[in-house]
């Protein structure tokens, strides 16, 4: 902690953020690593394809939410002008536990509705399809995405916290339930990415496991796609009619249709360079469903 300390003050912002990113990519290694070779779900290797360019993601993908910080700051401002003080009042009043629960549900309602989107909207899909492009499952998988969809869903979910003031009720600068619902959601998301085989029975149906989600990325047909969009909580696929999670099935096939580039720069730029007509679009789209009229 005292070298931590000492790089803090002594190091770039910058530089000191991406130590701390390496140190919790060697923690989050040193837990999956071992899980995915005790119990796989599919055999493959650790080095898979696009595993460096996987690597190259985590750190874009933890540092990219830092954006959200000036529009959503600007909503969060705006809502107090436009919503009663005595909501956010009522809402400061309540315990941390109760707000933090409320917040959880709310968000991944949120979450669910944003993630569903960039799978039906055509120009949002062409972004999203880069966390989809992964044909081999496991923990890194989570961290592979573009930074225009990861920034659309998180404001998706987010955005309600503030406008029924469960994050920063009263305005305060520093509010614990963001950075909660953030913190929680990041981890969960690689535990159910894990090329782990595990089952977990009537739990499955409460909480977001790998089983669940794997069926999420799965490209064995147009009958299964666009299932299980929930990050953390099932029921809300459920309670949508999204939900998928046969008992003795599980995916074999992963990825989707178009081949997108293993260059981590050209995945990054093909999406806001994609031809904008009916016949490309289709390309992209999830197979099974058709472009809006």
């Amino acid at each position: 902690m005292e070298t931590l300390r000492y790089l803090q003050h002594t190091l770039p912002p910058l530089a000191f953020e991406l130590i701390k990113l390496s140190l919790g990519l060697i923690l989050l290694g040193a837990i999956f690593l071992p899980l995915e070779k005790l119990f796989p779900l599919h055999p493959q290797k650790t080095f898979r394809r696009g595993f460096a360019a996987d690597l190259a993601y985590y750190f874009i993908s933890s540092l990219a939410p830092r954006l959200l910080i000036v529009p959503m700051s600007v909503i969060a401002l705006g809502l107090h002008f436009f919503y009663p003080i005595a909501l956010h009042q009522w809402m400061a009043g309540l315990p941390l536990t109760v707000r933090f629960g409320t917040a959880l549900i709310v968000a991944e309602i949120g979450f669910y509705w944003g993630h569903r989107c960039v799978h039906h909207v055509p120009y949002l899909w062409r972004f999203h399809a880069v966390h989809h492009s992964a044909e081999q499952m496991d923990w890194l998988v989570n961290t592979r995405a573009h930074p225009v969809d990861m920034l659309f869903i998180r404001l998706c979910g987010y955005v309600p916290l503030y406008l029924l003031g469960l994050a920063q009720p009263m305005g305060n600068q520093v509010d614990m339930i963001p950075i909660l619902v953030t913190l929680i959601g990041s981890m969960w998301g690689y535990f159910i990415h894990a090329n782990v085989r595990w089952r977990f029975s009537f739990f499955e149906h409460l909480v977001a496991t790998p089983a669940f989600h794997h069926w999420h990325h799965t490209n064995d047909g147009a009958q299964f796609v666009n299932k299980n969009y929930a990050a953390l909580f099932p029921w809300v696929d459920i309670l949508f009619g999204s939900f998928y999670l046969p008992r003795f099935e599980r995916p074999t096939k992963y990825g989707v249709n178009e081949k997108l580039p293993q260059n981590l720069i050209l995945q990054l730029v093909k999406p806001f360079a994609e031809n904008h007509s009916k016949k490309e679009r289709r390309q992209v789209l999830p197979p099974d469903r058709d472009m809006p009229k």
